[in-house]
């Protein structure tokens, strides 16, 4: 999987994302240190413990590198920068009954305009899934010679 390249001083405005998932009962924002534990839990559980290492490496961060998607005081959603490395965005995720419904891109403006925010001009999707949502969203274009990249001898997920 290819990494791809997002100029962050190119982005769509983030705010009509925002409304559109709040118009479904979706909140995003940053996450905080005290959503930590249902975040970890909901990741663990949606998408892989890997994932909730990353998480935990953004939460790190201050400010936190993280911005959560909740609906129902629930997590249905996040997305992380400068997790797996600085510049870099992911891991991501949404839960997959409000996929294609705006909360993914919701999700990644958002996070692009804290990168940028922070003093970012561009950011790196690194071992990107789904190259056309990232390339209409943001005009993400991919790095050539960047498969496999960062993502090399990676270690099992523990049993």
């Amino acid at each position: 999987m290819v990494d791809m390249l997002v100029r962050l001083y190119a982005l769509p405005d983030g705010a009509p994302l925002r409304q559109r998932a709040a118009e479904q009962g979706v909140t995003v924002r940053l996450c905080r240190p005290f959503d930590m534990h249902a975040a970890e839990e909901w990741i663990a559980r949606t998408f892989s413990t890997r994932w909730v290492s990353e998480f935990q490496v953004a939460m790190a961060h201050q400010p936190c590198g993280c911005v959560v998607a909740t609906q129902n005081r629930k997590v249905v959603g996040f997305a992380c920068y400068d997790a797996t490395a600085r510049g870099f965005i992911g891991p991501m995720g949404v839960d997959p009954g409000l996929r294609q419904g705006g909360v993914g891109k919701a999700l990644l403006v958002t996070a692009l305009e804290q990168m940028r925010a922070i003093g970012y001009a561009y950011a790196v999707i690194g071992g990107t899934g789904p190259q056309d949502f990232y390339a209409r969203t943001v005009g993400a274009t991919v790095i050539e010679g960047s498969d496999p990249g960062f993502y090399t001898d990676i270690l099992p997920e523990p049993s």
